[in-house]
């Protein structure tokens, strides 16, 4: 079940996912917003904003979950999922993780219905290089 209301806590939570290609650690956001949000707010947020596929989530670097803002890659239409896959990078020396700008097909996988993918690719940022 999404989003049913706007609130204060959604519009603030929102506005930390304005840059549109970074991804922000579930942790980072609970020590960001921990005195205007308790941290159950902030999980609950997040799951409904992915359910209603604003965001969505994956795991980086030591199992740490990360969210970042949806374009289209985790719509409920499995064709969209096929046709808009975007990776994320993951520096391993900085941890910065950032939606790369391309755009890749998944293959067809037979007798199966897709909801969700995720690719992760990891290395080193060209500022670590």
């Amino acid at each position: 079940m999404g989003i049913r209301r706007k609130t204060s806590s959604l519009n603030t939570l929102l506005k930390e996912f304005n840059n549109d290609i970074s991804a922000i650690k579930v942790v980072d956001l609970v020590s960001r917003l921990g005195d205007k949000m308790n941290k159950t707010t902030i999980y609950r947020i997040l799951n409904k904003l992915e359910d209603d596929s604003i965001l969505h989530s994956f795991f980086g670097k030591n199992g740490l979950k990360w969210y970042a803002k949806c374009h289209g890659c985790c719509n409920s239409n499995s064709e969209s999922i096929l046709n808009k896959f975007r990776p994320h990078f993951q520096c391993l020396s900085c941890g910065k993780i950032d939606r790369l700008n391309v755009e890749m097909k998944l293959p067809k996988v037979t007798d199966k219905k897709v909801s969700v993918s995720q690719l992760l690719i990891q290395g080193r940022c060209e500022l670590c290089n």
